[in-house]
């Protein structure tokens, strides 16, 4: 292989325009640092600082957890849709 062919697969095959920071980490990260089934008062001790993106914007998961109907989450899955429920789904805003 030549430089030329080196420098050519180094370079994006799409160009990415301006990064545009999202405040807060997306749900699914929070949810694989817990180990499912746990309590809601657990998630809350382990995680309720976290800070979640949502369609209204950034929000305390220790906010959203008392407004949910769940008191204990079998899975992630059902962790993260008793979230949503709350919090309902759609674009994040941007800064």
């Amino acid at each position: 292989m030549s430089d030329e062919d080196v420098e050519e697969e180094a370079e994006p095959a799409v160009e990415l325009g301006e990064r545009t920071p999202v405040e807060g980490a997306p749900l699914a990260r929070v949810t694989a640092r817990l180990h499912f089934p746990l309590q809601r008062s657990e998630v809350d001790r382990r995680e309720g600082t976290a800070t979640i993106r949502t369609p209204d914007g950034p929000l305390e998961l220790g906010e959203i957890l008392p407004e949910t109907d769940v008191t204990y989450f079998e899975t992630g899955e059902a962790f993260e849709a008793a979230v949503r429920e709350v919090v309902g789904t759609g674009p994040v805003p941007t800064e």
